[in-house]
């Protein structure tokens, strides 16, 4: 059975931001999201209209592929360096109310568990889409190599 790990990142994130916009009614962007950044290194918000489901798709995928992982592993992960002119760049995580009201839906969707300490990891309804969405695409995309 082909897991996210057979499939290309970009395509699978794509795949499944757009299963979550338009299957799951639990997973929408709050009314802050049109103005806000991401992060302190950012000069911008995103300028994609649809990238709490992007945000959402990935996390989901990054839940699948590194297990139990908590909000702080994941504002570092999406961080990125700070540019200061021509002083030295530092690190800055990116803001915690991007990952974490994303996660609070999808928990409300049943695709994740909170596990205690640990942080959170996906459930079996989150597996099951998953890899459901990941057949999908290998099965498209081996189907479009033959020419059919």
């Amino acid at each position: 059975m082909p897991t996210p790990h057979d499939v290309p990142a970009n395509m699978f994130i794509e795949r499944l931001a757009k299963y979550l916009k338009e299957n799951v009614g639990e997973v929408s962007p709050p009314s802050w999201s049109l103005t806000a950044k991401t992060s302190s290194h950012k000069e911008l918000p995103p300028q994609d209209a649809d990238w709490w489901y992007l945000r959402c798709a990935s996390l989901l995928r990054k839940l699948y592929l590194h297990g139990p992982i908590g909000v702080e592993r994941l504002r570092v992960e999406y961080g990125g360096k700070k540019r200061k002119g021509r002083r030295i760049e530092h690190t800055r995580k990116s803001g915690g109310s991007a990952i974490r009201e994303p996660l609070q839906q999808l928990e409300k969707a049943g695709f994740i568990l909170a596990e205690g300490k640990k942080g959170r990891k996906l459930s079996g309804n989150g597996v099951r889409l998953l890899n459901k969405l990941s057949a999908e695409i290998l099965k498209k995309s081996r189907s479009e190599a033959k020419g059919e």
